[in-house]
């Protein structure tokens, strides 16, 4: 199975559409998208039904922080978090605010452990930044019967871990388009980067795909018209600063 693993969507429609044209091009069967389809971008709705009509072929969906911050909006934002999820609650239909929702915290797809944020504690939203936190999660992971792989989001980068000889957890700094090995003998965390709003000093979108046959994970970046997406922002009267996020990944 080919499985593009996307993450951090943030309502960029224009991100996601490139990211699926691009994955289909791969070869992708299935896809999984592993939380905060909204929030900061000024396309929820699109993105949400975009992504519901994928379930009907088989895609998993998680839920992210800000899609919960989106169905239940905080009375006050208190940080560039939550700024957005008043508006984007209001742009939501009921029905995508309840599957939104509905969506689980975390999935498992036979050896792999799909989750937002780290497997150690999924409702606490805890960035996998480093190793320490890396750690924790694939340890939290080891619970579950038979997972050797870890597939996360959140931290709108890209990074691969690994546990390496005497249980030591190593990263590896992955090339876009360079298919890695991962041979289920070892342990694997990756955070696959943000569709939607990539914050490593390049616009791209970001995603992964995982080819469970041979066992390589493939990093990709894919342009898009991150213009047409930070105008869009400001033409919804949103905060500027997410729209010059997008033209400058920041």
């Amino acid at each position: 199975m080919r499985l593009a693993l996307m993450s951090d969507i943030h309502g960029n429609i224009q991100a996601l559409d490139a990211c699926l044209e691009h994955a289909r091009e791969q070869r992708a069967e299935r896809f999984a998208f592993l939380g905060d389809l909204v929030g900061y971008g000024a396309d929820p709705c699109a993105v949400v039904e975009r992504i519901m009509l994928l379930t009907e072929e088989g895609a998993t969906v998680l839920k992210g922080n800000h899609d919960a911050m989106a169905v239940h909006p905080p009375a006050e934002a208190k940080n560039v978090g939550s700024s957005t999820a008043a508006w984007t609650h209001g742009q939501l239909s009921a029905v995508q605010r309840a599957w939104l929702d509905a969506l689980p915290l975390t999935a498992q797809l036979d050896k792999i452990l799909l989750v937002h944020a780290s497997a150690d504690g999924p409702e606490l939203w805890r960035y996998v930044y480093d190793e320490r936190a890396a750690t924790a999660s694939l340890d939290a992971a080891s619970t579950w019967p038979e997972v050797r792989y870890v597939f996360g989001g959140h931290v709108h980068e890209q990074s691969l871990y690994y546990r390496g000889g005497a249980a030591r957890l190593m990263k590896f700094t992955p090339q876009p388009g360079v298919a890695v090995p991962v041979p289920p003998h070892r342990q694997w965390l990756a955070t696959v980067g943000s569709v939607g709003q990539p914050r490593d000093g390049r616009p791209e979108a970001m995603y992964a795909l995982i080819d469970t046959e041979r066992w390589q994970l493939t990093f990709h970046r894919v342009a898009y018209d991150h213009d047409a997406a930070a105008w869009a922002i400001r033409a919804a009267g949103l905060p500027g600063f997410f729209a010059d996020r997008l033209e400058k990944g920041l």
